[in-house]
């Protein structure tokens, strides 16, 4: 019996486990995907706002160099829902969303591009350096410092960068997306995009060596 019962209670576990799989890999027919979100299925809604937020959060926050961005996030996804039924498929959906994405950063810009607040790399979140440093040896806090002086260097220097670079540079290097598919967000040549961002890095090069350089002096 328990020889039994333990076999039993292995097929469970197995059965779980291959659900689980199944459960991961129910969304990779796109066209499905599609269909469901413009049924307005909740179900679908949530696998892609789970697997979209957080890409639609740091591109905005690139954009518009703010971490407040939930409200870009939900605008989005607002046009997503009133849009899919509209979506033929001509492009990826990622690429489609980016898209409604960069169209909402552009309206937010406009309304704020007259604030001097718009913009601002050069805040930290300070309220814990005290927890943080409390533990640490004096080696630790250099090295924490030294990270910080970079970051924020970094920082001030993306902060130079108009949105638009910013967007560029963020989805090739951070998101992976290809030449092609950028210029289909930005509907631009592929051959722009990749002349422009080879232009955005040696901007931001020489950005980053003057901050070194003046920091030096």
């Amino acid at each position: 019996m328990e020889s039994f019962n333990s076999s039993t209670e292995d097929f469970d576990s197995e059965n779980e486990r291959f659900s689980h799989i199944i459960g991961q890999n129910k969304w990779s027919d796109e066209k499905e995907l599609i269909k469901l979100l413009a049924k307005g299925n909740e179900e679908a809604y949530r696998y892609i706002y789970r697997r979209y937020a957080p890409k639609i959060g740091a591109l905005a926050k690139g954009y518009l160099g703010s971490d407040d961005v939930d409200d870009i996030i939900q605008e989005v996804f607002l046009r997503i829902h009133k849009s899919i039924k509209k979506f033929r498929g001509d492009s990826k959906l990622s690429t489609w969303i980016y898209k409604i994405t960069i169209n909402v950063c552009n309206n937010v810009y406009k309304k704020l591009k007259n604030r001097d607040t718009l913009v601002d790399f050069s805040e930290t979140n300070n309220n814990d350096d005290e927890y943080c440093y409390q533990h640490s040896t004096e080696e630790d806090v250099q090295k924490n410092v030294i990270n910080e002086i970079e970051i924020d260097i970094l920082r001030k220097a993306l902060a130079k960068l108009s949105p638009e670079d910013r967007t560029i540079l963020y989805m090739k290097e951070v998101d992976g997306l290809t030449y092609a598919e950028i210029g289909k967000i930005l509907d631009k040549p592929e051959g722009t995009i990749k002349s422009k961002l080879h232009y955005i890095k040696e901007l931001l090069k020489s950005f980053l060596g003057e901050a070194f350089r003046n920091g030096q002096d």
